[in-house]
């Protein structure tokens, strides 16, 4: 589809939708934002839509009083035209979703992991493919998280607004200068994204970034399992026996009130206190009234069924921590195996100029020593660079070979 731009209008304007028999027409610049909050608007944009080749995302959404994040805006741009959606002005978003996931489509973030769990509620899975900007980035020697204000004013030599970090994005209207703001998130990404892929693809790193989008379909990442969240607790490693049995019913319950009021889990019952109720074992209304911070509008609430979950708790025997999870000291030799692949890191790092703190760090190393599977070495990119050497290392079917000039890879005699 090709665009005209028949006069100049501000940022934060937009033209009428222009409707014939054949097609329909958004007609702006990429100065101009058009905002989306009617049927025939979305109708228009989502025919716009299917002629790109990828798109730029990113959403503006509240979550501090609830578990699942309130959808506010929709970014969307491309390097020829932006627009903002209204989810709120526009309850029903199915055509435009149907266009979002069409695999012909490359869906271009930065940091999507929040932007994704609400495609993921609303949708019950992930649109593919995926570039993700702040995983490409310490491909190109960023560091890791590397935030969008940074790559925006490395790449681009632009400092971002922060004038509307805190805004209240479910509000209406919107201010033209909120959705100048809001539209820079995806203007300034499409130009990143351009950048990005011409500088991998010299380097010969664009397809190694493939395994890391993929990771990103896990519905774990979106929606976690009650019977899961134990995982998420600190402190859970140094606990045993009963008590790990209770932290582990204790946060399946908490999940999945949390889930259900749609309500953060610590204004349910804050990490720390579980664990102190997993060591206290409270089993009745007055012991758990003398536990330490407990709040007296949580015992009234949830008073009785939380004795009754400790006592069941501790008559049955816990799911087991895997030895990898435990916090262990390293022995001598361990440290000193560390060394050796850190070496590795290292001479790899500064091949492909990278930061070696960015290619691996000591826990990273720690990881794949203790043979977690989860560790970043084995995944995406860091596993074809240096990742699968280091495995070869540890199995002894290759050696280092050191001379005051040069450390060498070798197989193994």
């Amino acid at each position: 589809m090709k665009l005209q731009l028949t006069h100049s209008v501000p940022r934060s304007s937009y033209y009428p939708l222009l409707l014939n028999q054949s097609q329909t027409h958004l007609l702006f610049a990429m100065t101009t934002i058009q905002y989306i909050d009617t049927p025939e608007k979305l109708e228009a944009l989502c025919q716009l839509i299917k002629s790109a080749s990828w798109v730029a995302l990113d959403t503006e959404f509240l979550r501090e009083k609830t578990y699942y994040p309130k959808f506010c805006l929709l970014q969307i741009a491309t390097p020829d035209w932006v627009a903002c959606v209204d989810p709120i002005a526009l309850p029903d978003l199915n055509k435009l979703f149907d266009v979002l996931y069409l695999p012909t489509i490359t869906k271009i973030f930065h940091s999507c992991r929040q932007d994704l769990e609400i495609f993921f509620q609303l949708r019950g899975g992930i649109p593919q493919p995926i570039f993700d900007t702040q995983l490409a980035a310490p491909l190109l020697g960023f560091q890791d998280n590397t935030g969008y204000a940074m790559l925006v004013s490395s790449f681009l030599n632009v400092n971002l607004s922060k004038a509307y970090t805190r805004t209240d994005w479910s509000v209406r209207p919107l201010s033209p200068e909120q959705l100048d703001y809001a539209a820079d998130d995806v203007i300034y990404l499409c130009k990143i994204y351009q950048i990005m892929c011409k500088q991998l693809s010299d380097l010969g790193r664009l397809n190694w970034l493939n395994d890391d989008f993929e990771q990103l379909n896990d519905p774990e990442l979106y929606q976690l399992s009650p019977e899961n969240a134990w995982f998420k607790i600190k402190g859970k490693n140094k606990l045993t026996g009963k008590q790990l049995s209770i932290i582990q019913t204790l946060s399946a319950w908490r999940e999945q009130i949390a889930q259900h009021e749609n309500r953060p889990r610590n204004w349910l019952i804050r990490d720390e206190l579980l664990i102190e109720l997993a060591k206290l074992q409270p089993e009745s209304l007055e012991a758990l009234v003398g536990v330490r911070e407990i709040q007296e509008k949580t015992v009234n609430r949830y008073g009785k069924v939380l004795c009754q979950l400790i006592t069941d708790a501790k008559q049955r025997p816990p799911i087991p921590l895997n030895e990898k999870e435990k916090s262990l000291k390293k022995t001598p030799e361990q440290e000193a195996i560390l060394d050796l692949l850190a070496a590795l890191v290292r001479l790899r790092a500064d091949q492909n100029r990278l930061n070696p703190s960015i290619l691996a760090s000591r826990k990273d190393l720690e990881d794949l020593l203790d043979g977690r599977p989860e560790g970043l070495l084995l995944q995406g990119w860091r596993r074809t660079m240096v990742g699968n050497e280091l495995i070869a290392l540890l199995e002894g079917s290759s050696v280092l070979s050191v001379n005051p000039k040069t450390i060498q890879l070798l197989p193994y005699p």
